[in-house]
Parts: structure tokens; sequence; C-alpha cells
């Protein structure tokens, strides 16, 4: 019985960790642009799309 009195106080104390690294990233702009990334990969670049071309 005296393992839960431990488990929950830190159960809590992660819970308000991440909840707090939550809020931090979301004020800090992390979740600003979320399409972004997603559609950067499908951008061609040109010395990518034609590597015979020596100049």
């Amino acid at each position: 019985m005296s393992i839960v009195a431990v488990l929950i106080p830190v159960a809590l104390l992660l819970g308000l960790l991440g909840l707090g690294a939550f809020f931090w990233a979301s004020s800090s702009g992390q979740f600003d642009d979320l399409d972004g990334a997603a559609l950067r990969i499908l951008i061609e670049d040109e010395a990518a799309a034609r590597p015979d071309d020596r100049r």
C-alpha cells in the first residue's frame, strides 16, 4: 500500500510536466505550420530532377 503513496505523486508530477511541455511548445510556435513539412517533401529540387545535366 505504501507504493501507491509514491506512485500517485510521481504520476501527477509527470502529467504536469507533460502538460507544461505542451503549453510551452504551443506558445513558442511549434504547431503553427502543420502542413508545411508534409507538403515540402512533394516539391522537387531542380538539381535532383536533372542529375545528367553537368554544366
